[in-house]
């Protein structure tokens, strides 16, 4: 394996606190939302989990249709990410929407099921929380 890029942030608080990259681009306060029981006001851990898996997603989505020769530039998803309560444990899952304009619902749920399979982000949950994929 060949490391190609390594990110670095600092988390200091946890769900009530702040973050910052090491190049500075990313810096802002975390806050617990209101249906945990928080402040809200802020981003969230989920959020920032399901704004980079959406757009990891859409890459692997734009490499298996240029593939394919399916034009996929107006394609959008929308990655739900819940903070479920399991018995005594805390548990998340993921449901990733995904509109692919100008081509059928078949072909659309084809090309979301084979960017799943090659997303980095779906590789590193797979297995690990419950997952749903749908093409709208």
């Amino acid at each position: 394996m060949e490391k190609l890029y390594t990110a670095v942030v600092t988390a200091k608080g946890g769900r009530n606190g702040h973050i910052k990259s090491s190049d500075g681009i990313l810096e802002m306060d975390l806050r617990k939302p209101h249906e945990m029981g928080g402040q809200g006001g802020a981003s969230n851990p989920e959020q920032l989990f399901a704004a980079a898996w959406g757009a990891c997603y859409l890459g692997a989505l734009g490499a298996v249709a240029e593939r394919e020769g399916t034009d996929v530039s107006e394609a959008s998803v929308d990655v739900q990410i819940s903070f479920n309560k399991d018995g005594n444990a805390f548990v998340l899952s993921a449901e990733l929407d995904v509109q692919i304009p100008g081509i059928t619902a078949a072909q659309a749920q084809k090309l979301a099921d084979k960017a799943n399979l090659v997303c980095p982000y779906s590789k590193a949950t797979r297995g690990n929380i419950q997952t749903r994929v749908t093409a709208l």
